[in-house]
């Protein structure tokens, strides 16, 4: 049986949840966040206990910081801009949210953003409309204000080719989900752009004895690889010997599973495991359940749907989630 735990502020748009603190952001199309708390866990009933202004255009990307960094938001606003603001309770004072990052703005327009943690340090990945991805990453985890450029890429398999100034419309960016100081840092990169070689979504990690982020695997096929890219999701692996991640175009929702080890070019092989139809619909979103075994996507027709896979490995539509009016 279904049971609604929380009713949400007329006007939000996105919304991000904090499984650690069992906390719940949505960001506002008048460009406030809310936040919302539970006072009793058991009961699962959450109520906005703070709001605040970011920005005069609307909010359209909402994220939590890693919970061991501290109660933090990261926002995407319609200007471009994105913003880190941080929950403080100063002496007597009352608990404020206040800024304490900045990137891009009108003129350095950020399309996507995503937090990923390796055994050394906070990283951020940032994709701006021009094509380029930012990893900026911090050494002190109690100082979310001091931010360090660590690398600047385009998402192309040769490392050495760079392209000339690409039009982005977004970006999608999914960091590997598991953190253990023997899994090198890595993420999935898919841009929609007007540069076929940029939008092939491309697996990154991070070469440790040379400090410098590679390209590791592309997840296209010969005739895919200059499709426009929707949305990427890394999946949890929760003892499986590959990955699994899924990867939306306007063609279809693809599932690929990555070798784990790579070959003696330092490349992990790949491989696409199925393939289903979109339903006419532009995928908006992608996420994995906490498992790793089922994926959610919704999109322009204002569904949720649910995809598994059964016990001869073959991938369906397990559920339908229809809006309510």
């Amino acid at each position: 049986m279904e049971k609604s735990v929380a009713t949400l502020d007329k006007g939000a748009i996105c919304s991000s949840w904090n499984y650690c603190g069992q906390r719940l952001s949505t960001g506002m199309i008048d460009g406030s966040i809310a936040i919302y708390d539970t006072s009793d866990p058991a009961s699962s009933s959450f109520t906005s206990t703070f709001k605040f202004k970011v920005s005069e255009g609307s909010i359209v990307k909402v994220l939590w910081v890693p919970p061991e960094y501290g109660d933090a938001i990261a926002c995407i606003c319609s200007n471009g801009s994105l913003s880190i603001w941080e929950e403080l309770a100063e002496d007597s004072e009352p608990v404020q949210w206040k800024q304490c990052k900045t990137f891009g703005g009108s003129m350095d327009q950020v399309l996507d953003a995503q937090f990923g943690n390796s055994h050394s340090s906070l990283k951020l990945t940032v994709a701006y409309a021009n094509g380029i991805l930012k990893v900026y990453e911090i050494l002190d985890p109690m100082d979310l204000k001091n931010w360090q450029l660590q690398a600047e890429l385009q998402n192309v398999t040769d490392s050495v080719t760079k392209f000339g100034k690409a039009s982005c419309l977004s970006a999608s960016i999914s960091w590997n989900p598991q953190r253990s100081d023997t899994c090198p840092a890595s993420f999935l990169l898919g841009l929609n752009s007007d540069t076929p070689q940029l939008n092939s979504p491309k697996v990154w990690e991070f070469d440790q004895d040379h400090q410098r982020w590679l390209p590791v695997a592309e997840l296209a096929d010969h005739d895919d690889k200059g499709d426009q890219v929707y949305a990427v999701a890394w999946a949890p692996n929760i003892g499986r010997p590959y990955e699994l991640m899924a990867v939306a175009t306007l063609k279809s929702i693809s599932i690929w599973q990555m070798a784990s080890d790579p070959d003696i070019d330092g490349r992990l092989s790949v491989e696409k495991i199925a393939t289903f139809p979109c339903h006419n619909n532009q995928v908006w979103q992608m996420e994995w359940d906490m498992s790793g075994m089922t994926l959610a996507t919704t999109g322009s027709d204002g569904r949720v749907r649910l995809w598994q896979s059964n016990l001869n490995g073959v991938w369906h539509e397990q559920a339908i989630i229809e809006p309510t009016m």
